[in-house]
């Protein structure tokens, strides 16, 4: 079956039915969804194991978004390893990584600070296993296809998070930590046995590299060309720089963080927000809730009725729609009124699918792995930032209801400058070549 879900160029709309037809997307998009659970699992076990043996809130906040600022040093220093590796080991090996982690930390009682350590050494190489699993969905869903298959993984992951979230609740309380921490090990090995087992060797034309690029050089999964261009840090801060220094792409990526830096520095404010406020206690669970249930919202309505011309037209309203309800914090409203403006400001979270089509057209061939491993780690190391930002900025007086008015008029902004730059619509992309027909067809 050659791995394409629908014509790539054009305005042909895609359906969710034609993207969950492709075996290799299915699989990668049902791996990742689990991983996805496992890590809200094991991310909020862990903070809860810290917070029982220091009694140090700081400390737990800590284990919480450890593995979250290492990923973008990951991505510069050993990105170019998504292009020049096998997918399958690559994938299979994050897998079982993460699996050997979360097992480790269940079973060896460490300190603290070695077991921070651990956690944050191994996100170094997560963008690398995302990156390669991005590359495979990218060659596998070609033109509008790829789009949707962008927007069935967004709201997959909402879901995740929420379900990961709920079983970590639940594990701990019927388990206790470590056992908990146990549970998300056996998912990250049900990951890896299903990827090893029913993703297909690529040789290196079918994983799109290209000898003498920074693509795959090697027939099998036996390895790359990862000796080759003076090793695979300098090959990765080379592509890295070459993907910064391109307007097009850079202008694309920062498109892509800012909004969504922004709007998390907000969220990170609810708790403070409701505290000050005086809500009723758990009212700001019911606050954190809207937001990413806006996100699925409006991926769905978006990625499901909107034409890939439009929603490409939409991407400067849609960006403004992410910023300005958060203006009406400044006001202080109460639980009601701040739960619908989080609500509308999630729905506007689909601007991104409006940026994926011009995204992939800007990135060079061989370097795709790591253009998918460096924006998904930028992303997650400027949600990291833009809490204690904004945080910094209610402390010195404005309050958590103006920080994040500021945050939505920071967003705000951002729509401004992305309409000085981005087109109504990309130009129709042209034909590709067809790719080497594989056993079977891909998710973040």
């Amino acid at each position: 079956m050659t791995p394409t879900a629908g014509p790539a160029q054009g305005d042909h709309r895609a359906t969710y039915r034609e993207v969950l037809a492709e075996p290799r997307f299915r699989l990668l998009f049902s791996t990742r969804t689990v991983a996805i659970t496992a890590d809200a699992l094991r991310i909020t076990t862990f903070s809860v194991l810290v917070f029982s043996s220091t009694g140090s809130a700081l400390l737990s906040a800590v284990a919480f978004g450890i593995g979250f600022i290492p990923q973008l040093f990951g991505s510069l220093l050993l990105g170019s390893l998504a292009d020049r590796l096998p997918p399958r080991a690559l994938i299979t090996g994050g897998y079982a990584l993460t699996c050997a982690t979360a097992l480790l930390l269940a079973v060896v009682r460490m300190p603290v600070a070695a077991s921070l350590g651990v956690v944050a050494l191994v996100s170094l190489a997560t963008p690398v296993f995302h990156g390669a699993s991005s590359r495979l969905v990218a060659q596998s869903l070609k033109g509008d296809a790829y789009v949707l298959g962008r927007s069935l993984s967004n709201i997959a992951s909402a879901g995740a998070q929420v379900f990961g979230l709920a079983l970590g609740g639940a594990a701990v309380a019927a388990l206790g930590p470590r056992r908990a921490l146990a549970v998300s090990a056996v998912l990250y090995l049900g990951c890896a046995l299903a990827v090893r087992l029913r993703l297909p060797r690529l040789r290196a034309r079918e994983n799109g590299g290209t000898r003498g690029s920074t693509g795959c050089d090697s027939g099998a999964d036996g390895g790359g060309d990862s000796g080759a261009d003076g090793g695979a840090v300098r090959a990765s801060l080379r592509g890295a720089g070459l993907l910064l220094r391109d307007r097009t792409v850079r202008r694309l990526m920062v498109a892509q963080w800012l909004p969504v830096a922004f709007v998390a520095g907000a969220e990170g404010l609810i708790v403070a927000y409701a505290g000050e406020r005086g809500f009723a206690p758990g009212r700001y669970a019911v606050l954190m809730g809207c937001l990413p249930v806006g996100m699925l919202v409006g991926d769905l309505l978006v990625g499901r009725f909107l034409r890939p011309r439009n929603r490409e037209r939409l991407v400067v309203p849609l960006v403004a729609l992410a910023g300005l309800p958060l203006l009406g914090f400044a006001a202080e409203p109460g639980v009601g009124v701040s739960s619908c403006l989080l609500l509308l400001s999630g729905l506007g979270y689909a601007y991104g699918l409006g940026l994926q089509r011009p995204f992939l057209d800007a990135l060079p061939e061989d370097g795709q792995g790591q253009a998918f491993g460096l924006i998904g780690s930028g992303s997650m190391t400027l949600q990291g930032v833009g809490p204690v930002c904004l945080g910094a900025v209610a402390a010195a007086g404005t309050g958590t209801g103006g920080a994040i008015a500021l945050a939505g008029g920071a967003v705000v902004l951002t729509a401004g400058w992305i309409r000085t730059w981005h087109p109504r619509t990309s130009p129709a992309p042209s034909p590709a070549p067809s790719p080497a027909p594989s056993p079977s067809p891909a998710a973040h």
